[in-house]
């Protein structure tokens, strides 16, 4: 099974549109700030589409967070913004110990990383649209299923 795991769009979709046209995933997940691009975001993929509610989602009826089973795993999905994850992701990680997830997908840096230290995986994907680290070079992660249930991340660049 193959998952893209994307965030921090801000109604700039041309990037979103090109990696689902590319990369042609099983899921795609949505880490918040699509600024109202929910159903664009949705239609352009032909799979399930999960969308949390960004800091920019203003008006929106989209869930704060959601938790899915992907697998063998738990996989919690939220914006990031109200976990402290600009100063890091110690507390979103130490939150995601508690609810008792393999893995936790965040955004709001717009800067991508995989830790896979201690018992919680945390991803961000970075942002398609308006990326921030060094390079500045559009991001997403591909998480895959692969053999025997192993899940593997990768970070991929435009």
């Amino acid at each position: 099974m193959k998952v893209l795991v994307v965030s921090d769009t801000h109604r700039k979709n041309e990037n979103y549109f090109r990696v689902v046209e590319l990369e042609k995933p099983d899921m795609v997940i949505h880490c918040g700030d699509a600024e109202g691009s929910e159903y664009a975001l949705t239609e352009a993929a032909d799979c399930p589409v999960y969308i949390v509610l960004g800091n920019n989602d203003f008006f929106s009826r989209l869930p704060r967070e959601i938790e899915l089973d992907i697998g063998p795993y738990k996989v919690w999905v939220t914006h990031g913004h109200n976990y402290y994850v600009s100063m890091g992701n110690e507390h979103i990680r130490r939150e995601a110990l508690v609810k008792g997830v393999d893995v936790v997908l965040y955004g709001h840096t717009h800067r991508p990383v995989v830790d896979r230290s201690g018992k919680v995986t945390a991803v961000n994907p970075g942002s398609l649209s308006y990326p921030r680290q060094e390079g500045r070079r559009p991001s997403y992660v591909l998480m895959e299923l692969g053999e025997k249930n192993k899940l593997q991340f990768q970070i991929k660049y435009l």
